[in-house]
């Protein structure tokens, strides 16, 4: 059957989520708003992952693409391989174990509708787990260029994006050093051709964290986010006194797990002030 145009696309990367994926996509089915399609892309699975996802398909005639990778090639592949695809004015975000509350993709729209100086929106991120919601994480409502260096200004898997800023830039950047930080590079190409950002003030999105996920995130990563925020430097031409952000990953590394955790939990309080 022919894929469906629809106003908005959302492209999701899925690998080894047999368990989550159905209530991700039930999420979706819930929303308020209807116009949308969805591009799922397997990169190289080990578990029953496609055969959920082709039951999802069944269900949604017209509505859903499934494109799968020969072998793991990482996030940054995958969703350049489901952009390739979309035929939504919009391009929406969405990860396989997560949950868009229902009202997200209706106000998302209607931002971007209305909003013609912002070329993509986003939102804060309810973090819950087995235990229920722990966390939340916000976003400054309008970031600056400064603000890419200062933190993750936008939730990537809540954001919705106008799909000619998306392919003004090419969509991701494909290197290993972006692994896990890929966002943060896709932010920086979007504000260097002037495409900005606005984050909605109100949490339309659940993201499936442990608690203490926080603790084990791999070094290498931390040394990923220190190459983009001195590429960011350079992108802008900030004044290199400004190395100290892209220092701070690094150093927030090396604190021992349960005073980064305690840090990390503080900063998510203060933030819900």
């Amino acid at each position: 059957m022919e894929f469906e145009k629809k106003k908005v696309t959302v492209i999701m990367g899925i690998y080894n989520c047999q368990d989550t994926l159905e209530e991700a996509i039930d999420s979706l089915i819930a929303q308020t708003y209807v116009d949308w399609n969805l591009i799922m892309c397997d990169d190289g699975s080990k578990d029953d992952t496609v055969t959920v996802a082709k039951k999802i398909a069944e269900k949604l005639p017209g509505r859903v693409l499934i494109l799968q990778n020969k072998q793991n090639k990482g996030l940054n592949y995958t969703l350049n391989r489901c952009l390739k695809h979309v035929n939504g004015e919009y391009t929406a975000r969405m990860d396989a174990d997560d949950v868009s509350l229902p009202e997200r993709f209706q106000k998302e729209v209607g931002f971007l509708d209305t909003h013609k100086e912002y070329d993509f929106v986003s939102t804060p991120m309810i973090l819950y787990d087995e235990h229920g919601d722990w966390g939340c994480d916000w976003g400054k409502e309008r970031p600056d260029k400064m603000d890419l260096m200062k933190s993750r200004p936008f939730c990537h898997a809540a954001c919705m994006i106008r799909t000619k800023a998306f392919l003004d830039v090419k969509g991701y950047t494909v290197d290993k050093r972006l692994l896990r930080v890929e966002d943060l590079h896709l932010w920086m190409k979007l504000y260097a051709k002037n495409h900005y950002g606005y984050n909605i003030q109100e949490p339309l999105y659940k993201m499936r964290d442990d608690r203490n996920a926080y603790s084990r995130r791999k070094f290498k990563y931390r040394i990923n986010e220190s190459y983009i925020k001195i590429l960011t430097i350079k992108t802008f031409h900030f004044s290199w006194r400004y190395i100290v952000y892209a220092l701070r990953p690094i150093i927030v590394g090396l604190l021992p797990n349960f005073l980064y955790d305690k840090l990390h939990k503080w900063s998510l309080k203060r933030e819900e002030m």
